[in-house]
């Protein structure tokens, strides 16, 4: 499989990283902002940000001293087609998707 798209997934399979992504569906957000909501420390939440980044979700870039993060929607793009591929997830539901995963490899939750 892909490397790209094996990052993708793994970024997708944690609640809290898909929540950051639906957070910064409305707009760009600083890291502070995005680590507001969540009852876990900043240095988890620059973690969940790096992996997302490293998957291409999201793009950082600073602003003075403050660290924006931005979603890049077109790295979504391969893993949709992938999905897409198995039409049985149509429309895109990743919350059924991780139950799926979870039901078929339960030695490899975390």
């Amino acid at each position: 499989m892909n490397t790209r798209l094996d990052l993708v997934f793994s970024a997708l399979a944690d609640p809290t990283r898909r929540a950051i992504l639906a957070m910064l569906l409305e707009d760009d957000m600083a890291v502070t902002d995005v680590a507001e909501p969540f009852k876990v420390s900043l240095a988890a939440i620059s973690k969940h940000l790096g992996v997302l980044a490293d998957a291409g979700l999201i793009s950082r870039e600073r602003r003075g001293r403050v660290i924006w993060c931005k979603l890049e929607p077109d790295a979504l793009r391969e893993a949709t087609v992938w999905m897409q591929g198995f039409g049985a997830f149509e429309p895109l539901d990743l919350d059924a998707f991780e139950r799926f995963l979870e039901a078929e490899l339960p030695d490899q939750q975390s």
